[in-house]
């Protein structure tokens, strides 16, 4: 299993607003479906539907993930739409929608995520070492650190999305 080790900031600016003032330069941008199909305190599985704006390929990947906080176990892979959609029809469920404007400040790689259905935009950062993302210092337009604030995780969010609908 893979480590993925990240840090998430909450931004008060949108992704086209930091891209004209320069503070970004956009590499790409992807609206993202997710829905899980299983979570608990610990573990989540989902299924994502990607869509690349600039060029309309589209990749579905299957996820589970385990731990909290900044540094968790992951493996993704790609499933077809088919697997996908089976996938999605069977969890009943209100998919999460964002758009993943993927970039670079000052040569590091940095995804700015603006969510559809409630007004939130986030500011993620992977790193390859504990080390290196408890060091890291982020811009001022970063915002507030809520790497480990657990009502920011996109499956505290997906769960309040099902409560609504």
């Amino acid at each position: 299993m893979a480590t993925e080790i990240e840090r998430k900031f909450l931004l008060e600016r949108t992704p086209d607003e930091l891209i004209a003032e320069g503070a970004f330069t956009r590499q790409s941008q992807q609206r993202i479906e997710q829905t899980y199909l299983a979570l608990d305190e610990q573990q989540e599985i989902r299924v994502r539907r990607l869509v690349d704006e600039d060029t309309g390929e589209v990749e579905y990947t299957h996820t589970f993930k385990q731990g909290n906080g900044m540094s968790r176990e992951e493996i993704e892979y790609s499933i077809t739409e088919s697997i996908y959609e089976q996938l999605f029809q069977a969890s009943g469920a209100v998919p999460l929608t964002k758009v993943r404007t993927t970039g670079e400040w000052e040569g590091i790689t940095v995804e700015l995520d603006r969510y559809d259905q409630l007004n939130l935009t986030v500011a993620e950062v992977e790193f390859d070492s504990l080390e290196a993302a408890q060091s890291f210092t982020p811009p001022i337009w970063f915002g507030e650190d809520i790497s480990s604030k657990r009502e920011y995780s996109n499956k505290k969010v997906w769960r309040d999305l099902q409560s609504r609908k």
